[in-house]
């Protein structure tokens, strides 16, 4: 039986939702292949809004014949070699237009991948086919050398009431009704995971009350420090696997409060196995961004959660405990997710102006005093976020 996401996959151009522009630039470049000033395209976008499936079901719709390459199979020059070249040269099996997707490009920048950026761009030069890849994040820094030679297009923010109109339709599709609470927390907690809102969906109309887990216990916030006690001090069961629902923290900042507080619980044995269990969700988590396996989601809960808690058996620990904040690592971390803004901010304004990414980092200076006006805040859909990094900064 096939899961709603597998089920309701857009099968045609016009299912896509919010896309438009992005559909056309792509029909753009394939119509004008080779004659073209960058052989390739990088399609940059967050997990779950439609990338791979844009791809597909373009080539579905305009008779291409295409060839899937996870860039976690093409980690180095050899295996490039290997399993992308003879691709490019080979000619289509059917008579049909080729197109060559290399799906996941972030994977490239792992420490394994020698040589493999380098002999990627190599083969976009002499390539007969189109290639398109596509990456979660294209500005990291090893894409750098990938980015000169590709046209990179940002694919448009799928928002709340997009997603939730498409759920409506899904469950009109079902004969599913669910309250209209859980319908807008899980539309608003989505953020444009397409993916992820459909699998909330299915496991909230699986529900006789769905709103006690998408409502009420989501509303209820934890500071991290109350996290931290619940799960160090208390005894283990089932309802420490929403702690994290209620933290307002992304995980990997959660995982450095933990490395630098659990000593102040735990020793001995108990201190190890609660860090073997630590680097569990660190070991699922990067699985998760890598190969986008998301059912991996339940396992960085589980040992992040119960599974730390467990490590000092049926005990609780009735003693006051003070907690701190983690110091250099977390100021690192806190410093460039405070200033990862300023890139969504040069990104947008780049789009909108035409001109190059590097040009409005480099006259930043000049530039944000522009961005205080709300009306150019308003052009360029700034959320609040980033309207408050202009302001500050």
């Amino acid at each position: 039986m096939k899961s709603w996401v597998e089920k309701y996959r857009p099968q045609k151009l016009t299912e896509l939702i919010g896309q438009e522009e992005a559909v056309g630039e792509v029909e753009n470049y394939l119509e004008t292949f080779p004659n073209v000033r960058r052989k390739a395209l990088l399609l940059n976008g967050p997990p779950g809004i439609g990338k791979t499936t844009l791809v597909h079901v373009f080539a579905k719709e305009n008779e291409y014949e295409i060839f899937e390459l996870n860039a976690s199979d093409l980690r180095n020059k050899k295996s490039m070699i290997e399993k992308l070249k003879p691709v490019l040269e080979q000619s289509s099996l059917f008579n049909k237009n080729k197109l060559i997707l290399v799906d996941e490009i972030d994977g490239l920048s792992g420490t394994k991948d020698r040589g493999g950026g380098s002999e990627l761009v190599s083969l976009i030069e002499d390539t007969k086919f189109p290639i398109i890849c596509a990456a979660n994040d294209a500005w990291i820094q090893k894409l750098s050398p990938l980015r000169k030679k590709v046209n990179i297009i940002e694919l448009k923010d799928i928002t709340p009431a997009e997603t939730k109109n498409l759920l409506k339709k899904i469950l009109e599709q079902e004969k599913k009704s669910i309250n209209e609470k859980v319908l807008n927390q899980i539309s608003i907690k989505a953020r444009g995971d397409l993916r992820s809102a459909i699998n909330d969906l299915e496991a909230a109309a699986s529900m006789e009350n769905p709103e006690e887990i998408f409502i009420d216990e989501r509303n209820k916030k934890l500071d991290i420090f109350k996290a931290m006690r619940h799960i160090f001090q208390d005894k283990a069961n089932k309802e420490m696997l929403g702690t994290f629902d209620k933290v307002d923290m992304q995980m990997d900042e959660i995982i450095l409060w933990f490395e630098e507080n659990i000593p102040k619980a735990y020793s001995g044995e108990d201190l190890a196995k609660a860090y073997q269990r630590l680097a569990k969700v660190d070991l699922f988590k990067g699985r998760i961004y890598k190969q986008q396996y998301w059912r991996f989601l339940v396992y960085e809960n589980i040992f992040g959660s119960y599974g730390i808690s467990q490590a000092k058996g049926d005990k609780e620990i009735t003693e006051f405990k003070k907690y701190s904040k983690p110091t250099r690592i977390l100021k690192i971390w806190l410093n460039n997710q405070k200033h990862g803004k300023k890139k969504t901010i040069a990104i947008k304004y780049a789009k909108k102006t035409h001109v190059g990414y590097k040009r409005i980092m480099a006259q930043w200076n000049e530039i944000k005093h522009q961005l205080k006006n709300p009306m150019i805040q308003k052009e360029l859909k700034l959320d609040d976020d980033e309207i408050n990094y202009i302001m500050k900064y």
